[in-house]
């Protein structure tokens, strides 16, 4: 069976940077399953995995137009720790979802506190970076109706929203 649209799939993978840093890793966990064509995963690894087989391993780097897209200095704002009602200590890391200029929810990330000034970046933590993946396909299996019309795989048991 071959990796196309509509199909589980299971992969082992490793993520780096162009460091050579690890990023994330499925090593010494389950395997990530995801429905293929539904958009799961970053656009430029799921080109490479179509047409795949259980046992085809690959190295695949994506650029950020294929992965979380450039990074965007609109995207970085400072607000008022006013802004922040309700939560005691801001630290640097903490993440909120956030209104976008959209309208869309957003994750931003506090960057920096000085002060009153919070400054939040809503670009992906991974924006603007090439991703190295090392992959090997573990399992492929038609997905149900119901993974198809929710957009993605269910667990074990059935999925409860």
């Amino acid at each position: 069976m071959l990796i196309a649209a509509n199909k589980a799939v299971s992969i082992d993978y490793t993520l780096t940077n162009d460091a050579g840093e690890v990023i994330d890793s499925s090593a010494g966990g389950a395997p990530l399953v995801y429905l293929h064509g539904a958009g799961n995963i970053i656009p430029g690894l799921e080109k490479a995995l179509e047409g795949k087989e259980v046992g085809n391993e690959l190295e695949v780097s994506v650029e950020p137009e294929e992965a979380y897209g450039e990074y965007s200095a609109e995207l970085v704002s400072t607000l008022s720790r006013s802004m922040f009602e309700g939560v005691d200590e801001l630290e640097v890391g903490m993440q909120f979802h956030a209104s976008a200029p959209d309208g869309q929810m957003q994750i931003v990330t506090i960057r920096d506190l000085d002060g009153d000034d919070v400054t939040v970046d809503g670009n992906h933590p991974l924006a603007g970076q090439r991703l190295n993946f090392k992959v090997k396909v573990v399992a492929i299996r038609d997905a149900s109706q119901e993974e198809v019309a929710h957009g993605h795989v269910h667990g074990e048991g059935g999925h409860h929203h």
